[in-house]
């Protein structure tokens, strides 16, 4: 299984180009974005992260599915504009999973066999054994760091922005495909100055 993502939705890209000039405004302007207009969102896009000009493209909310292995998903975590709506789990579903195809293609073939092995062990032990919750635990336990889990997201492009910024020259290869997906979103780059 390779990192992956889905389903983008991206909404509220007009009305926060809009937006970004509330703070010069008394009457809030609904009207067609303007060149005027994206230029001035520009221009605010663009400050330092943490400066707070940006503010407005918290209201350019993206929706996406992301397929990826858990050492990602333990990076992604301390985002904290980039919410699960959903995920796939492992509570539920371990034993349906074709753990092998589960699990980016790096994950160690031993790992794996030794996987399977408690797979199969668990399946043999009666639901009335005292053994069964503990055998379960080591299960759990025991999945690798490569095994990939579904999940549904929701979160802004201020939070994307800082995201991309942090993530672009990052080890693994999965945030690079998160960045250069990123650039595929409608005037993110423009709005943002994120690039490579």
């Amino acid at each position: 299984m390779e990192f992956n993502i889905s389903n983008t939705f991206v909404y509220g890209l007009d009305h926060a180009i809009k937006a970004s000039g509330n703070p010069m405004r008394t009457v809030i302007d609904v009207s067609e974005v303007t060149e005027k207009d994206i230029k001035r969102a520009v221009n605010l896009g663009n400050c330092r992260q943490g400066e707070g000009h940006d503010n407005y493209l918290k209201g350019i909310l993206v929706q996406l599915d992301v397929t990826a292995p858990l050492y990602w998903w333990k990076q992604a975590q301390r985002y904290h504009w980039f919410d699960y709506i959903s995920s796939q789990s492992t509570m539920h579903c371990l034993l349906k999973f074709d753990i092998e195809k589960q699990c980016v293609s790096e994950t160690n073939k031993e790992i794996l066999g030794i996987l399977k092995k408690l797979v199969d062990e668990y399946n043999q032990i009666s639901d009335d054994d005292p053994n069964k919750k503990s055998k379960w635990r080591e299960l759990v336990a025991s999945l690798p760091c490569g095994f990939c889990l579904g999940a549904s997201m929701t979160t802004n492009y201020q939070q994307l922005k800082t995201m991309f910024n942090q993530r672009k020259y990052h080890k693994l290869k999965e945030w690079h495909t998160f960045c250069e997906w990123c650039l595929t979103l409608p005037r993110f780059s423009e709005l943002t100055g994120c690039k490579y």
